[in-house]
């Protein structure tokens, strides 16, 4: 693995509620990014394809029309070059993220079908990818965020009565216990040290201050769990995951707080009406 001593040492100070950041994920992109080895770039993509998969929804839905971020590992010609070569069947260009085209396929196979919440879709294949990938500290990162979401939607599930089968993704034993356990905690105290934080959380009625509480526990986790991260690869990890906290903070307000929540219950009953 890369010792990173150099690019780490000049990596700005950076804390949740502090001051204004200068820095930012685009920067990051483009003085951080091209002196990674391969396989580091590797697993510092897999916090940048969140936005392809946005991408890539965006265009099977808009197709040409399709807006697009600049933040995620691929630009907008690799990717309608993705979408395009799953539509034909053709093999994905080297070097393409395997769970693309996977879902891709899944997709053109069942692009008819109703009810379908495709954000949910492509959020399986990815946290299957990220969640098995070789790099242990990314893959327990990616891990607590699919509980953390898991949970936040059995909870919300549950107090308005909706189903969660479609809703909670993944295959693992949590993901299986949010389906179908009746216990207050989901029968997962003593499993998971977090699950009562989360409960806590999700009592609280102000969303943004909700969002604000969740964001703070994972900016510890990546604190508590980077302790002995020096130079490698997963301290500059850490340090772009907080920029898109940090960032995500800059454009969040109280309305699309409140408008993200209302798309969780939205995609709930579009799950309760699939199962119907």
């Amino acid at each position: 693995m890369s010792n990173y001593h150099c690019l780490v040492a000049g990596l700005p100070d950076i804390a949740f509620d502090g001051a204004k950041c200068q820095y930012s994920v685009e920067r990051f992109k483009e003085d951080i990014y091209p002196s990674l080895s391969a396989d580091d770039a590797h697993v510092v993509d897999l916090i940048l394809l969140e936005w392809d998969n946005a991408n890539i929804l965006a265009i099977l839905r808009k197709g040409e029309e399709a807006r697009l971020s600049k933040f995620g590992c691929y630009g907008r010609d690799e990717l309608f070059a993705i979408v395009e070569a799953a539509k034909c069947g053709d093999a994905p260009a080297k070097g393409v993220h395997s769970y693309l085209p996977r879902f891709l396929e899944y997709y053109f196979a069942h692009e008819t079908q109703e009810n379908v919440v495709w954000e949910n879709v492509i959020s399986a294949y990815y946290y299957d990818y990220a969640t098995n990938c070789a790099n242990s500290f990314a893959a327990e990162w990616f891990t607590f965020n699919l509980n953390v979401n898991n949970i936040l939607v059995a909870m919300t599930a549950r107090k308005y009565k909706l189903g969660v089968e479609n809703a909670v993704i993944g295959d693992g034993e949590i993901s299986e216990a949010l389906r179908t356990s009746g216990a207050r905690d989901f029968g997962l105290t003593g499993t998971l040290e977090y699950i009562e934080e989360v409960q806590r959380m999700n009592e609280n009625s102000r969303l943004q201050e909700r969002e604000h509480q969740l964001d703070d526990m994972r900016w510890r986790w990546l604190e508590d769990n980077s302790v002995f991260c020096y130079f490698s690869v997963e301290r500059l990890f850490v340090f772009l995951q907080k920029l898109v906290i940090i960032e995500r903070w800059d454009k969040l307000d109280a309305e699309s707080g409140m408008e993200r929540y209302n798309e969780m219950i939205a995609e709930l009953k579009s799950g309760m009406d699939k199962k119907g």
